[in-house]
């Protein structure tokens, strides 16, 4: 995938769809800035006492997430990307926003992967989703892949793979954009 030095990229899909491996296989020809929740969670992990329920600490990961993932966009000068399921269009209005602002060429990249599936990786990696939340991102799924048909709203390329795309790996090559997009 070619992109700009100073890309937001947002990988997003179901919770268990492979982002979070699509993420640990991105290589790139130059650095860039990957923020993912799972290493967020795992930083506050490292510091409670063993065995605290994640649902104790869960609203505090979600919003040091965020706010890093502000601070990074609005301040940092390379490429960006965020790992987020992005199923809901607040967040993607929100991430699109901070793109916008700091004049980013924005990149949306959808896992699509079926519920099932992505359910199936969720128990494999050890990390489910409450089912409650689990069941909020399966109904905005449709919605979604129908944004996803015409291209979600403030983004300059939309790009959807599939699971086995996704594990397969993603090389990141930075090109030098002409002009900003905006």
């Amino acid at each position: 995938m070619a992109i700009e030095p100073r890309a937001l990229i947002v990988v997003a899909g179901l919770p268990g769809s492979g982002k979070s491996t699509l993420l640990r296989s991105i290589e790139s020809d130059t650095p860039l800035v990957m923020l993912d929740s799972d290493r967020t969670r795992d930083r506050f992990a490292a510091l409670l006492p063993a065995g605290t329920p994640y649902s104790y600490y869960r609203p505090a990961v979600h919003l040091v997430h965020r706010l890093a993932v502000s601070a990074v966009i609005l301040r940092r000068r390379g490429a960006v990307v965020v790992h987020d399921p992005a199923t809901g269009v607040p967040t993607r209005a929100w991430l699109v926003s901070l793109g916008v602002l700091s004049r980013r060429p924005r990149h949306f990249l959808w896992v699509d992967c079926p519920p099932a599936d992505a359910a199936a990786g969720q128990r494999a990696r050890g990390r489910v989703v409450r089912k409650g939340s689990f069941a909020r991102h399966l109904r905005r799924l449709p919605r979604m892949r129908a944004t996803l048909r015409t291209g979600p709203r403030g983004w300059h390329t939309t790009t959807v793979v599939d699971r086995d795309t996704a594990a397969a790996g993603l090389e990141l090559t930075f090109r030098t954009a002409a002009s900003n997009p905006d």
